[in-house]
């Protein structure tokens, strides 16, 4: 087996260099017409034909490792094996970016030097983002999707975590939300974002014992309308599978979420009513504070999350950002 040291004979590889060789319609084995390309804050991804390639940036942030070619490989193999729980067969592989002097391959000869996960192209006109857009939404998409997670939470990995660092927890998010979007830099209203920390900050206070005894479970993590597919099954891509803390979540919290993104779209009824249907079939009795303290707290992280994107040296779509970060946070006291 080649290793990696015959790599420098020809030069070490740039990501760069794989984000060119991957954006050929010749580098696939079935030659699609041509090959979309887009790049997220830790991947870049390619559409090529019928089939999805994933490639991880070689990349360390506070919540995620890449940095080595081990470490990716890792990453891919968990995204494969934690997706394939809500989107089964549309995760098909696992396979390596090869090189030898010839140049790159897909899973050909050579020194292995990187990973991209493998996935089944879905139709964008079933994600349930465009779905909402196209005034296509209806009672039966709600209901399919509430089957599909009632079930997923139902046998989900159960997560124990004691209550003194559940609480820990909670309190250090809190104030990492406050400290950010108080920043001077920032041209945020303060008095609002105080006004919001202390209604938070007084509930975790007040409903401590309730709240760090909620269920926990390995979820998916980042539940958005964009993640959501609908075809002959209800399909939900993109787990956070880069860290079981952020996945480690209440499963009305993560409902929670997906609502405040619909409201965003203008659906404020699809997560109120996926709310019930999914409370029904869980026996879950938690009273509408939690859920809207839930949710209020997720418009702040998306908030942060934007304004963050916002003010990274070189900003990737610049105009999404300031629609995603104003979210509606109307009805917590």
């Amino acid at each position: 087996m080649p290793d990696l040291q015959s790599v420098a004979a020809f030069g070490e590889p740039s990501i760069q260099r794989k984000v060119a060789f991957l954006s050929r319609p010749d580098a696939y084995p079935d030659s699609p017409v041509d090959v979309t390309v887009r790049e997220t804050h830790m991947s870049w991804v390619f559409l090529a034909g019928d089939r999805v390639y994933k490639l991880k940036k070689p990349v360390r942030l506070p919540y995620l490792d890449f940095s080595t070619l081990r470490r990716r490989e890792a990453a891919c193999r968990a995204e494969l094996r934690l997706n394939r729980r809500l989107a089964g067969s549309t995760y098909e592989a696992v396979v390596p970016l090869t090189l030898q002097p010839a140049g790159f391959a897909i899973a050909g000869a050579g020194v292995t030097v990187d990973w991209l996960v493998v996935m089944r192209r879905l139709d964008e006109r079933g994600m349930l983002e465009r779905i909402i857009e196209d005034g296509r939404l209806e009672r039966r998409h709600v209901d399919r999707l509430a089957m599909r997670l009632t079930r997923f939470y139902r046998h989900a990995k159960r997560v124990n975590a004691a209550a003194g660092g559940r609480l820990k927890r909670w309190r250090a998010t809190l104030e990492d939300d406050r400290r950010f979007l108080l920043d001077p830099r920032l041209p945020l209203p303060a008095g609002a974002v105080r006004s919001i920390d202390r209604a938070l900050r007084c509930f975790v206070r007040r409903r401590s014992p309730g709240l760090v005894s909620r269920r926990l479970v390995d979820g998916h993590g980042d539940l958005r309308p964009e993640h959501v597919w609908f075809g002959d099954t209800v399909r939900i891509i993109d787990c956070l599978e880069f860290n079981a803390t952020l996945r480690s979540i209440d499963p009305l919290d993560e409902i929670a979420y997906l609502d405040l993104e619909c409201r965003r779209l203008g659906a404020a009824w699809f997560g109120s009513r996926l709310r019930r249907r999914i409370a029904t079939g869980m026996h879950d009795s938690a009273g509408e504070d939690l859920y809207l303290f839930y949710r209020c707290r997720r418009a702040t992280l998306r908030a942060r999350l934007a304004i963050a994107h916002l003010l990274e040296p070189e900003i990737r779509t610049p105009a999404k950002w300031p629609r995603l970060g104003s979210v509606p946070i109307k009805g917590f006291p």
